[in-house]
């Protein structure tokens, strides 16, 4: 896209990228796959630990719209978040693990729409989910303190996922 097109749309509309990808992941994190990949091929009860910061529900979300966020701010801490959910799966996976590829290929779309997101200037995203962002890359895993199972992470990305992006982007809530 041509520098400032986003300025003049006002920043709430996604790009044409982001509205692939977002599709292209929905596909990828659906129950059946987010079952098989997250629960099955994991021990009972399984869980990695996070920071509180990384996990983001819809009800954060809920919060945070009514505190002063733009969406776009959402969406950048969203991604932030999940990109950062799908490392932490992947951190415990064996190359041979049945997930590994799944969580690879998720890993690559993130990836992806981060090369959406770094054309954003800093500016457009609000200072309080620019702290939040840099509480998620900052912390080293002394300080990760909390058990969650592999795919609540993901029902949690998929759940938000839709909140942010199922308007602008049209996904059909399958």
């Amino acid at each position: 896209g041509c520098p400032g097109v986003l300025a003049v749309l006002g920043l709430e509309a996604t790009a044409p990228g982001e509205c692939e990808l977002t599709r292209l992941l929905q596909d990828k994190l659906r129950y059946e796959m987010r079952l098989q990949y997250m629960k099955h091929y994991f021990p009972i009860n399984y869980t990695v630990q996070v920071q509180y910061e990384e996990v983001l529900r819809p009800s954060n979300i809920t919060r945070l719209v009514v505190e002063f966020s733009s969406e776009t701010a959402l969406r950048y801490l969203w991604f932030h978040v999940s990109s950062q959910a799908v490392l932490r799966i992947r951190e415990v996976l064996p190359e041979k693990h049945p997930s590994w590829k799944y969580t690879q290929e998720l890993c690559q779309l993130f990836d992806a729409l981060g090369e959406e997101y770094s054309k954003y200037r800093q500016t457009d995203v609000e200072a309080v989910v620019a702290d939040l962002v840099k509480l998620v890359h900052s912390a080293g895993a002394e300080s990760r303190s909390k058990a969650v199972r592999p795919k609540a992470l993901l029902d949690n990305c998929l759940k938000v996922m839709r909140m942010l992006y199922g308007v602008p982007c049209e996904l059909g809530i399958r």
